[in-house]
């Protein structure tokens, strides 16, 4: 049975942390039991004093609240995969910690993420340089230190960039950083 304490410590470690977290595959189920046991002993404890017992419906509302945040937070989490994965071609199969609804999401909207990435291939077929534009190499880092604002081969200001933060650059500016330590590919340091 799941308890207040689960539902808190859950959110916290959703908050604290850039990777999905792992929840039970009966998680659900056990909110959802959670939920109904506290709405069935406030209704009992309502009829019994004849006033509403305002501790045990406080955290009642506090479970949903803390609950629908952590459901918040995990959607976020799901739609940067999917950019990710929509980026890089890494393989679907790479989130196991997505609940199976969760895994539905994510599958859907790959799909959708596909499906327009084709359509926007087949509208710029006809114009070479924007197709060149958009295919142009670049490579998904994700930076492990803070980086100044610098120049790109063009002579471009490019950054600056926050340690943690999730970039699309130029992959010999990105083997660069890679090579230097200062970042490394999202697909787990394989370079081409």
């Amino acid at each position: 049975m799941i308890t207040y304490n689960d539902i808190y410590e859950a959110l916290r470690k959703e908050r604290y942390s850039e990777q999905l977290q792992t929840l039970t595959k009966k998680f659900l189920r056990d909110i959802a039991e959670y939920f109904d046991d506290k709405k069935k002993s406030s209704e009992k404890e309502e009829s019994l004093s004849g006033e509403t017992s305002s501790k045990g419906k406080k955290q009642l509302e506090n479970a949903i609240s803390m609950f629908k945040e952590l459901m918040l937070r995990r959607k976020k989490k799901i739609l940067n995969l999917v950019f990710i994965a929509a980026e890089t071609g890494l393989s679907k199969r790479d989130f196991e910690n997505l609940l199976p609804f969760e895994k539905s999401l994510f599958e859907k909207i790959m799909d959708s993420v596909e499906i327009s990435d084709r359509e926007l291939k087949e509208i710029m077929k006809g114009s070479e340089e924007v197709t060149t534009l958009i295919s142009k190499e670049n490579m998904l880092i994700v930076f492990k230190e803070d980086i100044e604002e610098f120049l790109d081969l063009e002579g471009n200001k490019t950054g600056p960039f926050a340690k943690g933060e999730i970039a699309s650059i130029n992959s010999d500016i990105a083997k660069i950083l890679i090579g230097g330590g200062k970042a490394e590919n999202v697909e787990g340091n394989k370079e081409e």
